[in-house]
């Protein structure tokens, strides 16, 4: 049986297999099979921006109809939007047409559960045991229908505002959001208007090119500038989906998914919000941040690497604050999957509430440098047994001694190997890491 599914769905470049429209009306198929199983089903499906999204929202709504599934189309939409309406339409499944934070060459699918979680392991291989069958739709008269929502970005927008403390007021900041030209285009300056902030909105135009490019989360450059040029309160950036948050304070320098983890998390444990007074990272949370809570004696739970694992510790651990460097933060008290809109309200509300600035929060908590090197792959690697690359790694680390650290991952959603060396000296951090990638690439 073949494996499809990667840390987050199905994803790849489009019109290579298996990101083509013949691929994916099975696989639509495959789900409706398998949620059909249990009686009449129904999903939801959303997408992001990008060209290829209107291509293969169709091959899925055919996949699903002709498995006798009932399908609603919402259109554009962040991932955490769809998590939120698949539990409110009380669909059996929600579907995400994205490839996140890739450019508009990549796509793919990602699925929600009836309760607006990733779906279980089990779940997933009955699909893909699904997929290697043939495909048979069902007779004309059990022919699933399709609808639009045409209420859902209200609803979306209610939802995230109802996630903050209305005794708080936003009308005394200037916000600079940077949508990436992706799925909050038409929905973030609703929601921080409507709470009263002034807003100034970047990349908000998709063209179905221009997702991620330049802009968003995953490069925050235009967005610094402008928080400067507009002598702005604070800049917001989410990704092409909506599921990440980076933001910049007022003298435009970047604050990632570490440090505003950390300033949710000390206010969360003040205020007795914080469950469990537990925080699930990753293997890539920086070390700066494990220092800082465990000097706020809140406990550190390393996940793997991506949000899902992320989720499964939240829920193993009875926690409800977790996150990434990358953006993705998930505050399981307030929504079932991470949301770029949602967290960025709550570090909003840490700010008014203890009149500091965004630059004074994140000024509680010293980072560690840290030096990041992807290398492109052509196949799957052994890298437990690179020779050359294993004896690098050994120089490395000891020359980090006790003050660093190297972790050295294949990517779950591209072809790269992702190289991180942490140090308290980043020249030391930049020498390792450049190293530890021409070890890699002489292979």
């Amino acid at each position: 049986m073949d494996k499809f599914f990667g840390t987050d769905g199905i994803r790849g470049t489009v019109g290579k297999p298996p990101i083509t429209a013949d691929f994916l009306l099975k696989v639509g198929w495959a789900v409706g099979s398998v949620l059909s199983e249990n009686g009449p089903a129904s999903v939801i499906i959303g997408k992001d921006t990008r060209v290829s999204g209107y291509l293969f929202e169709s091959a899925l709504e055919a996949g699903f109809l002709s498995a006798g599934v009932s399908v609603g189309l919402l259109g554009p939409m962040p991932s955490p939007a769809i998590a939120y309406l698949t539990k409110a339409y009380g669909a059996s499944a929600g579907v995400v047409i994205s490839a996140s934070h890739n450019n508009f060459q990549d796509n793919g699918v990602k699925f929600f559960s009836s309760q607006g979680l990733k779906l279980s392991d089990k779940t997933q291989k009955a699909i893909e045991k699904k997929i290697s069958t043939p495909m048979v739709s069902v007779d004309s008269a059990n022919i699933g229908k399709a609808f639009r929502h045409d209420q859902a970005l209200g609803r979306y927008i209610e939802f995230c505002k109802s996630t903050f403390d209305r005794i708080c007021n936003l009308s005394h900041l200037t916000i600079v959001v940077d949508c990436a030209n992706g799925a909050t285009y038409n929905i973030a300056q609703c929601v921080f208007e409507e709470l009263g902030a002034k807003v100034i909105m970047i990349n908000n135009q998709p063209d179905g090119y221009n997702i991620n490019h330049n802009c968003g989360a995953t490069d925050t450059t235009h967005l610094q500038q402008e928080v400067l040029n507009h002598e702005a309160d604070l800049g917001i950036a989410f990704d092409g989906d909506g599921d990440r948050l980076i933001m910049v304070d007022h003298t435009g320098e970047k604050v990632d998914g570490d440090e505003l983890v950390f300033i949710i998390a000390k206010a969360w444990k003040k205020n007795g919000t914080l469950k469990s007074s537990t925080v699930v990272g990753t293997k890539m949370s920086n070390l700066g941040m494990r220092e800082a809570l465990s000097d706020l004696d809140i406990n550190f739970i390393e996940a793997d690497v991506g949000d899902r694992f992320v989720m499964e510790q939240l829920i193993l651990n009875k926690a409800n604050l977790g996150g990434e460097g990358s953006g993705h933060i998930i505050c399981l008290n307030k929504s079932t999957s991470g949301d770029g809109i949602i967290a960025a309200l709550q570090v909003l509300e840490v700010m008014l509430k203890s009149n500091q600035s965004l630059y004074d929060l994140k000024k509680e908590m010293t980072k560690y440098p840290q030096v990041l090197i992807n290398v492109k792959t052509n196949g799957k690697l052994d890298l437990e047994n690179h020779e050359n690359l294993n004896q690098v790694i050994s120089v490395v680390k000891g020359e980090l001694a006790d003050k660093g650290r190297v972790l050295i991952r294949e990517s779950g959603t591209e072809p790269l190997v992702r190289i991180m060396v942490e140090s308290i000296d980043l020249d030391l951090a930049n020498k390792s890491a450049n190293q530890l990638a021409e070890a890699l690439q002489s292979s």
